[in-house]
């Protein structure tokens, strides 16, 4: 789960990490309104859950009126990666004399909590990863001592010479730890980490994402999630017991257990075509289900052809089968449907699809060339 970079930066203020004075604005008039209390200059950034918003034109350094409205007009409802712009942060402009990135994620490698650190802040981390690897810092934090202050201090030596900027970093760093812990967050990031010209440390941007699963403990952060379409239906997904995960290609997938579905999005790759999702109907012998996973196929509008996969052991053919058809009674289903039964009453499950003269296929492999052959025959026409 993502949250806004003002939501994120109101968390850090609870702690008492110093940010810029800022409002979130909705029109340009609150906009202006804004810009008459901070005072000018001040920076319109955009708040949507999308990296690369100056790349993309959504921040904006407005030193008058008149600057900060046409910043205002352009940048609310300006789409930056598939998310409309709805909401602009306006924030004091502040002059600084260097950027730094500070963030905590978790290292899977070493199943730590790890502090990242660089001197190139202002900059999207994944470049500096790529440019200039040497120039990010990474410490283990050890949980049983979480961020002491000996290792604080030791991360900011690495950027700062100053003692006065090093013990505000101990003081900083250590908050930022807390608040990792204590929202189960899985990225807590500050990119830029400026020294301002009075040299103080101050926070210019901020970043959050947490731990779904830890929701249930987190129901403050929880009610600021603002889930994207994908998103709703994952979440209408799994309130049907379906597991679902959107993904870019044209081939919609069916398949019952998590490891066969991650097989089958293999093999369709390995054989030069693209999975549009990632579907999980579970190991239920209930025909609704397929009846539902249809549906979330279905609406789709990449998806060109969808490509069912059955193992059936606990889940029985037969009942994917009649769900299947039921849902082709149903709904408008114009694309082609490939089908691989396997395992418990695959006979009776084939016999039924054979009734509405269904394509089926013995093996995984040749379920995923037929479905790219049909799919690349889409394209055509």
């Amino acid at each position: 789960m993502k949250i806004h970079e003002f939501q994120s930066k109101e968390i850090f203020s609870r702690y008492s990490i110093p940010v810029t004075a800022e409002k979130v604005c909705y029109t340009t008039d609150e906009v202006l309104s804004a810009v008459q209390s901070l005072g000018m200059p001040v920076v319109i950034k955009a708040q949507v859950h999308a990296g690369g918003r100056g790349k993309a034109g959504g921040v904006k350094l407005a030193k008058t009126i008149e600057e900060a409205r046409e910043a205002a007009n352009k940048i609310l409802g300006m789409d930056i990666k598939g998310y409309t712009v709805k909401k602009v942060l306006v924030a004091q402009g502040v002059k600084f004399n260097a950027e730094f990135y500070v963030g905590l994620t978790i290292d899977r490698n070493s199943k730590t909590v790890v502090f990242m650190a660089s001197s190139e802040g202002g900059v999207e981390i994944e470049e500096v990863a790529k440019e200039n690897p040497a120039a990010i810092h990474k410490f283990s934090i050890d949980p049983d001592l979480g961020m002491t202050s000996f290792l604080a201090r030791k991360i900011a030596f690495k950027l700062f010479s100053d003692f006065s900027l090093v013990k505000q970093a101990v003081d900083l760093f250590q908050k930022l730890y807390q608040i990792f812990m204590d929202t189960d967050a899985s990225l807590v990031e500050i990119n830029p980490l400026v020294i301002t010209d009075e040299g103080k440390l101050l926070a210019l941007d901020a970043k959050m994402n947490f731990d779904d699963n830890a929701m249930y403990r987190q129901s403050a952060i929880e009610k600021l999630n603002e889930p994207t379409e994908d998103e709703k239906k994952e979440i209408s997904a799994k309130e049907s017991g379906l597991t679902y995960i959107r993904l870019d290609g044209s081939i919609g997938c069916m398949v019952n257990g998590a490891g066969l579905a991650m097989a089958t999005m293999d093999v369709i790759k390995h054989f030069g075509g693209s999975p549009a999702n990632f579907l999980d109907i579970g190991g239920s012998s209930n025909p609704q289900k397929v009846i539902e996973a249809m549906n979330l196929l279905l609406a789709d509008k990449n998806v060109k052809v969808i490509m069912i996969n059955i193992f059936g052991g606990i889940t029985r053919c037969d009942d994917v089968a009649r769900g299947l058809i039921v849902a082709l009674d149903e709904m408008k289903v114009d694309i082609p449907i490939v089908i691989r039964l396997s395992g418990t009453n695959a006979e009776e499950g084939l016999r039924i699809i054979a009734e509405r003269n269904l394509p089926t296929v013995n093996s995984l492999s040749d379920a995923a060339q037929l479905a790219i052959k049909l799919c690349e025959n889409c394209s055509e026409n």
